[in-house]
């Protein structure tokens, strides 16, 4: 696998012989200091170029930077500024994902707390702060935010029980680990959040929940994670039910709301009793 300098070095010589490449913005976790130091890092870069298009329509580029495993190209509009981002695994294992961005509209990155650049052209892009986590940190909710996160969690919490009474798999599944898992992971960073000042980021999809949960919470949370056994499937519901009673109320006090006890009381009541009858 190439090292960190050959590949920078490499995205760094195809833009400064490319007359269409304006600028190179580097963010991700590869600028962000607190992101454990591991090979499977990306490398996110950011091409501010004349013509966007172009690079869509021309792909030859990407031979420049090495033999490609696999690559997925994605569109995407900001404030409907287009721009375009090709996601690149290369056969030595570096994995890029560059984005060509219209430098006209380059400002609407600058919003990016982690970003470094390491190319201006023409002298145009305002030095940036040193790279750092704060656009990443966890917000408060708005009241609203907190209170249909919550009763998502436990009205679907019913539903994973109906799937598990019903032996429907694949129903089951979708329901506790994609729609209650967003819910679980959710709240679990705002009590991050509210246990370290807002101030703190948990990583994406709670990657880095284990570095800031007490060991009893982590213990707990790891016990949501389960297998197509629907009785482990039980044991799970049952451990994140808990898990949202301990942190949603330590949330609610931090900001001053409401924690729906009765709901959370009724549901569990009534997902033990599915249980017994399943």
């Amino acid at each position: 696998m190439r090292n960190e300098k050959q590949v920078i070095y490499e995205i760094l010589n195809f833009a400064e012989n490319n007359d269409m490449v304006r600028a190179v913005i580097w963010n991700g976790s590869r600028v962000n200091s607190n992101a454990p130091k591991d090979k499977y890092r990306d490398y996110d870069v950011i091409f501010a170029v004349t013509d966007p298009e172009y690079f869509l329509r021309n792909q030859a580029w990407i031979e420049k930077l090495g033999e490609l495993i696999i690559m997925q190209q994605n569109d995407f509009y900001e404030e409907n500024v287009k721009s375009y981002i090709f996601l690149m695994l290369f056969k030595d294992g570096v994995r890029i994902d560059l984005t060509f961005f219209p430098v006209e509209h380059i400002s609407l990155k600058y919003k990016d707390s982690l970003k470094v650049l390491l190319l201006d052209k023409d002298n145009k892009i305002p030095k940036f702060d040193s790279s750092n986590e704060s656009y990443y940190v966890t917000r408060k909710p708005s009241k609203k935010q907190y209170d249909e996160t919550i009763n998502n969690f436990w009205w679907c919490a019913t539903n994973v029980a109906k799937g598990i009474c019903r032996k429907e798999l694949s129903y089951t599944k979708y329901m506790f680990d994609a729609v209650v898992r967003e819910e679980i992971i959710t709240v679990v960073a705002w009590y991050i959040g509210a246990n370290n000042n807002w101030s703190v980021n948990p990583g994406k999809l709670g990657k880095w929940f284990e570095k800031y949960l007490p060991s009893e919470l982590w213990s707990l949370m790891e016990k949501t994670y389960s297998s197509c056994d629907y009785e482990e499937t039980w044991r799970s519901l049952l451990a994140a039910c808990k898990l949202i009673s301990i942190v949603g109320p330590k949330v609610a006090e931090n900001l001053g709301y409401d924690y729906p006890v009765e709901d959370d009381k009724n549901v569990t009541k009534y997902l033990k009793k599915l249980q017994e009858l399943s």
